[in-house]
């Protein structure tokens, strides 16, 4: 499977950059998932979660709070409001 570029930020900070092969988003209107060579949208978010597929499969799962998604060109930029739940998902940089 194909990998894409995807950023998902709060306004305090980054979240997650890197490139992922799948990522489920809690959409106002019902949660969709977004591949490789998806067609471009914009989307407003809902309180959901929000499931990453890392390239090597690995998954990280996160409640979010509201935000915006927008995918364009094999690149998805999410804006949340803030994370509920998952953030020991977020790998330390040391």
């Amino acid at each position: 499977m194909s990998a894409f570029q995807l950023d998902i930020v709060t306004p305090e900070n980054a979240i997650f950059s890197g490139n992922v092969s799948a990522v489920k988003i809690p959409g106002s209107n019902g949660s969709f998932s977004v591949l490789h060579n998806h067609a471009p949208l914009i989307s407003s978010l809902s309180q959901g979660e929000l499931e990453i597929t890392e390239e090597s499969g690995n998954k990280m799962t996160f409640v979010t709070k509201g935000g915006v998604a927008e995918v364009i060109n094999n690149k998805v930029t999410i804006l949340i409001e803030s994370i509920l739940k998952g953030m020991e998902n977020i790998k330390k940089e040391e």
